[in-house]
């Protein structure tokens, strides 16, 4: 079948947009492709609230079935519950039907491996391989194997985050806790697991019946979260995304904060509890981790932007506590090795259990940070010779160029990247405060522009 060039092949899976590219056939060719790329075995299989999520589910598992799969269906779960339950059951992979933070109108497949992390660069570019060679072969009635349902899955997750942070000490604070569970997964779990760290919680968007709000939790997609905040006095706010692996955080005083400081405060409570490090953040996170593990005197490693490249530089290097802060995605391999909003909660909660004073007191005792960004739509290879073009130019700077183009200035941090889960290229400039960083991001959208309209 023809390919459409709306879909997005990525170690990040395959997305795109239901109906233009993404289709129920495209979803059982891949599904069949995985289930043979996985050598059979069992495979565990759950999503988001999308709409779209059944329909794809039921293609996805015809796909893996005639491949000679064991499905095992969890229903509708966070991400990281999915990752997790692969390691615990000791299944071959899993898939996650979810486009995560992207728009209604988006869907994707997400590919596990057998580790429980996301197939890296190269596994991903085998299994889009053996996709491509066409029709697959079916197995006989012989070789059918049933589908399985496991309930619980959440609850094993949740019990493991628990055993990893000092859920008596949280429980004793009586924390007021507000959730954004962005009509996604955390409509279903996110109250009850704050509940149960014994907090008050005040929750809005718990419906599953269609997004209410953009689902990105950005600060400025949380506006009904930070007022909730003020008016029921809450110590903390959480903002999540529909498949529970970006967080968000909002201080008592109702401020959202940019999601770099999720994994900032992750981080700071790891190490304060003894961790010796390494800590590793993707490339496009703030300079504020530089600040937290100087102080910690513990070395900070960066690594390509993806999930499963944090992970991976992260088991590489023995590191325990790392993350992607541009989504606010908080890695912790005691739980397991990917993103987890839920693992994330649990920390911050740790964090503020352990102070004496509020959550803005302690952001106030950070240096200051001001990150801002703009996107472009441009296909993949003008971006290439902007990124070339912009990589000369800034050369006495020594950038960084192993995924994208980061260079420091006096005036503050540029970086420049190429989406590898949208066909868009970033900017995002840091600096101590916005004045500089709106100059910073406005001079080089400047020379962005005139690099692409010079092409």
């Amino acid at each position: 079948m023809g390919r459409v060039n709306t879909l997005k092949f990525s170690e990040s899976g395959v997305r795109g947009i239901v109906g233009e590219g993404l289709t129920p056939r495209l979803v059982t060719e891949l599904g069949a492709a995985f289930g043979f790329y996985q050598g059979g075995g069992r495979i565990v299989v759950g999503r988001d609230t999308r709409a779209t999520g059944a329909m794809f589910e039921d293609a996805l598992v015809a796909g893996l079935l005639s491949a000679g799969c064991q499905v095992v269906k969890l229903g509708v779960v966070p991400t990281p519950t999915i990752q997790f339950t692969v390691t615990r059951t000791g299944a071959s992979g899993a898939v996650a039907i979810t486009a995560s933070h992207n728009p209604a109108q988006w869907n994707a497949l997400k590919f596990i491996g057998s580790r429980g992390t996301f197939l890296d660069r190269g596994e991903a570019s085998e299994l889009f391989d053996l996709y491509s060679q066409g029709s697959l072969p079916c197995r006989g009635e012989k070789d059918f194997r049933e589908v399985r349902f496991m309930e619980g899955a959440f609850k094993e997750h949740m019990a493991r985050i628990f055993s990893v942070v000092d859920a008596e000490l949280i429980r004793a604070r009586r924390f007021r806790v507000a959730v954004d569970c962005a009509n996604g997964v955390g409509a279903l779990c996110s109250a009850g697991f704050l509940e149960k760290l014994g907090c008050e919680v005040f929750a809005v968007n718990t419906g599953i019946d269609g997004f209410r709000r953009p689902p990105e939790p950005l600060p400025e997609n949380l506006g009904e979260l930070a007022e909730l905040v003020k008016r029921e006095h809450c110590d903390v706010g959480f903002g999540q995304d529909p498949d529970g692996d970006r967080l968000t955080v909002v201080t008592d005083r109702g401020e959202a904060l940019n999601p770099h400081y999720t994994v900032a405060l992750a981080v700071e409570q790891v190490l304060e509890g003894g961790d010796p490090g390494p800590v590793v953040v993707n490339m496009q996170t703030s300079r504020l981790l530089e600040y937290i593990c100087g102080s910690f005197d513990c070395k900070l490693l960066s690594s390509k932007v993806g999930e499963i490249n944090v992970v991976e530089k992260m088991i590489e290097n023995d590191s325990e506590i790392g993350g992607e802060g541009n989504c606010g995605g908080v890695i912790y391999r005691r739980v397991h090795p990917g993103r987890d909003s839920f693992t994330g909660m649990a920390l911050i909660l740790e964090r503020l259990a352990m102070s004496d004073g509020p959550l803005s007191e302690i952001i106030d005792g950070y240096p200051p940070m001001c990150n801002l960004s703009a996107r472009f739509t441009v296909p993949p290879i003008p971006a290439r010779e902007v990124l070339a073009s912009l990589s000369r130019k800034y050369e006495k700077y020594h950038p960084l160029t192993f995924d994208g183009l980061r260079f420091d200035l006096e005036e503050g941090r540029i970086l420049v990247r190429s989406s590898n889960t949208e066909p868009i290229m970033r900017l995002n400039v840091e600096a101590d405060d916005r004045p500089t960083a709106e100059a910073l991001l406005n001079r080089f959208t400047e020379e962005i522009e005139q690099e692409l309209a010079s092409l």
